[in-house]
């Protein structure tokens, strides 16, 4: 996951005038998991993208894949415009590719 987050972080500073914006929801509101969030920030040098908690459930409305370890939503304007669901093992390096390829589709809309 660390490659996908810090790949989101470098486009999301690269498309700042297209306004594109970016965050990660943690499935775990502990107090162990937000030490670790921000260990993982400071670390990375995550600058562009919000990282955040919420409960296991996620956040009202976002129709997380109950089976997924990593959900990815690319959307404009509160409108989802990819959504891919990754069990666990699987957000390779040719998935996180794929995911990055549909960036810029959607910021050309």
């Amino acid at each position: 996951m660390t490659g996908l987050v810090k790949q989101v972080d470098e486009a999301t500073a690269k498309h700042k005038k297209q306004e594109m914006g970016s965050f990660v929801i943690f499935l775990d509101k502990s107090d162990e998991m937000e030490k670790k969030v921000q260990a993982f920030a400071d670390k990375q040098g995550i600058k562009e993208t919000v990282l955040a908690l919420d409960n296991p459930a996620g956040p009202k409305g976002y129709d997380i894949a109950k089976d997924a370890q990593v959900t990815v939503l690319l959307y404009v304007g509160r409108q989802v415009k990819a959504n891919y669901a990754f069990e666990k093992g699987k957000l390779t390096p040719a998935a996180i590719e794929k995911v990055m390829k549909e960036l810029p589709k959607i910021l050309e809309e």
